[in-house]
């Protein structure tokens, strides 16, 4: 592999063919529209090198003055009668309706490329909103653990920024393909009615023009790619960035973080500038060499003429195969027709090349192999809450287990609490139990049901969870309840409310219900936050409850508001409680102990508290000790 600035390593994409083939399956759902492009393109094309023969058949018309319909020489006098409406050459009215004629072409043509560009911009857009869609339905079904080791940042960024760039690249380039191919071939097709030999000539140099234009293009392919990566990453670290603002502010890293902006951007610059370099060189080449095959042409035309030499076709359309005139005017612009629209195409190279550079990262999310339930998977029904972990062992990395031959007995209705230190595996037990993640070796189960056997919308649909960082929608208060529950009527929305404690709080609100939060719910306090976050537990009306501290972030005359209102959610389901303050789980059913990945104490308050120099009587008397509050 190749390097840039010692700073990163370039990487080419991966199978562009395979990348190309994946957006036309997408586009294959609009033939139709494919068609009716091609028909318009057919017309307008047509009708331009139309007006190209008339050109050079007007040409030889007026400037070979005062010759008759019948010695004018150029045989086809049908053709000329219907340019000129018949009329002689020093007749003004000839030159006018010729004139006009060659305008009508030229406009039909105009509004033909108009057409099709629409139809272009229509494919190109669905296309894009369907990857939109995949890519979106895609991650909504990858686990957790897929986002903690991803950048949401990065993430938008293909949703959005790679997909642009797609859409660009498609609306360009599928145009211009189309109106290149069929410019091509029918400037081809009459070059080799006029004079095969002169056109053979033409086709023999035209290599020499694509050959260093393939260079560039391959060389300027990584750098694209390249490109891509590193906006996502900007994009991802704009998104931490901005999420993170004020604990930036508050630590004073504002330099800091602008000099990694910096960087980050920097990076972009300098891929951006050689992807755009190598691209950029196409054309100049293009048009130098294009220039030369029509100044070889012209040459060879001229000494045709002059040595009156047969060009191996029909010539000015009369029959003859000799250099007229009319040839002369016509075919330059058949040949400069023949090789624009390869100039064309190729300009549009780089937003072609970043388009694909976007689309395979877009790729690279909707061919991932989301988990899927067995087929056998069953629906939970009637749940009494029984969970079950036994001899469960899990790791976020193959190196380290975090989680060492658990063993849990929750009867339905029982409250569960899970305390230690931090790092000591609380959370993995939760992550667990949610599937969040898969567990390495053992068995979950729920009313003897193992969890791999059951499906994993029917397992979450059984299981609510109050976080200590509760996420609120950009939606009203009401909506953020129902979210628990979708069926939910208004009247049980607010009936979930009062049992969470939030009634008060919210009818303080103008809008009551109807208040739309914004930013996570930024004007709300983090107890306010909590109550919705319970409410929101209570309408999903599931048999188990996960409480991963969630008072810990409150003042205790909010955790006294909170803890009573989680009481009453608690009660008939079982219930695990991740621990921050041991005041709170006294009444607990079992306390697990945990520390280093294994629970080496189990038992209820009391009897925990009466182990000799066990772990949790230190732990729960040092926190009452210094008066302090332990960080678990």
């Amino acid at each position: 592999m190749s390097k840039f600035n010692n700073k990163f390593v370039l990487q080419k994409a991966k199978n562009s063919k395979h990348t190309l083939k994946n957006i036309f399956k997408r586009i294959e759902g609009r033939k139709e529209l494919i068609v009716i492009s091609i028909v318009f393109s057919f017309i307008g094309i047509g009708l331009y090198l139309f007006a190209s023969i008339a050109f050079g058949q007007i040409i030889q018309f007026f400037f070979v003055p005062k010759i008759s319909w019948d010695e004018n020489g150029l045989g086809n006098t049908a053709f000329l009668r219907f340019l000129t409406g018949g009329y002689s050459w020093d007749d003004p009215r000839a030159f006018i309706i010729s004139i006009f004629i060659i305008l009508v072409c030229y406009l039909v043509y105009c509004l033909s490329q108009t057409c099709q560009n629409i139809l272009m911009i229509s494919i190109s857009q669905k296309t894009s909103a369907k990857l939109r869609k995949e890519v979106f339905e895609k991650l909504q079904k990858m686990p957790i653990s897929y986002f903690d080791t991803h950048q949401s940042g990065d993430l938008m960024s293909r949703m959005t920024n790679d997909i642009d760039s797609l859409s660009q690249g498609l609306t360009q380039s599928l145009s211009q393909f189309i109106q290149s191919i069929i410019t091509v071939f029918i400037s081809f097709v009459i070059m080799i009615v006029m004079s095969s030999f002169i056109t053979l000539i033409a086709i023999v140099i035209l290599p020499l023009l694509m050959s260093a234009s393939v260079i560039f293009i391959k060389k300027a392919q990584p750098y694209f790619f390249k490109q891509q990566e590193k906006i996502g990453d900007l994009n991802g670290y704009i998104e931490e960035m901005i999420s993170g603002q004020k604990m930036a502010n508050l630590l004073n890293k504002q330099d800091f973080v602008a000099n990694k902006f910096f960087n980050l951007n920097n990076d972009i610059v300098k891929t951006s500038i050689i992807s755009q370099t190598y691209s950029g060189f196409m054309f100049p080449w293009f048009s130098f060499v294009s220039n030369i095959i029509l100044l070889v042409v012209s040459c060879i035309a001229v000494a045709f003429a002059l040595n009156n030499i047969i060009a191996g076709g029909v010539g000015g359309f009369d029959g003859s195969g000799k250099i007229t005139i009319a040839f002369l005017g016509t075919f330059p612009l058949l040949v400069r027709n023949l090789i624009n629209p390869i100039s064309q195409l190729l300009s549009t190279m780089n937003v072609v090349q970043q388009g694909i550079a976007g689309a395979e990262r877009v790729f690279e999310i909707i061919n991932l192999v989301e988990p899927k339930d067995k087929k056998d998977a069953k629906e939970l029904t009637n749940v009494k809450g029984h969970v079950q972990f036994k001899n469960v062992n899990f790791g976020y990395t193959p190196e380290t287990l975090n989680l060492k031959n658990a063993n849990i007995d929750a009867k339905p209705g029982q409250i569960i609490a899970i305390v230690g230190p931090t790092g000591a595996g609380k959370t993995t037990i939760i992550n667990l139990l949610t599937k969040f993640y898969n567990y390495n070796s053992g068995q979950i189960f729920i009313d003897n049901n193992e969890i791999t056997d059951i499906k994993e919308k029917s397992w979450k649909d059984n299981i609510s969870i109050v976080l200590q960082d509760t996420y609120l929608f950009t939606e009203t208060i009401k909506e953020n309840i129902r979210y628990g529950n979708l069926d939910a009527t208004d009247e049980e929305v607010i009936e979930a409310a009062k049992i969470a404690n939030a009634h008060h709080f919210i009818m303080q609100f103008e809008n009551g219900y109807d208040t739309v939060l914004t930013s996570n719910g930024k004007d709300l306090s983090q107890g306010q936050r909590q109550l919705l976050a319970i409410a929101r537990a209570v309408i999903s009306k599931s048999n188990i409850l996960i409480l991963d501290e969630a008072t810990s972030s409150v003042d205790t005359r909010t955790e006294v508001n909170i803890q009573s209102a989680i009481l009453r959610l608690m009660k008939g389901r079982t219930s695990f409680v991740i621990a921050h303050r041991l005041s709170t789980i006294k009444n607990a059913d079992q306390i697990l102990v945990i520390n280093d990945g294994t629970i080496i104490e189990r038992g209820n308050h009391k009897s925990l508290l009466k182990i000799k120099n066990g772990f949790y009587a230190k732990l729960y008397n040092s926190q009452f000790k210094n008066n302090v509050i332990a960080d678990e």
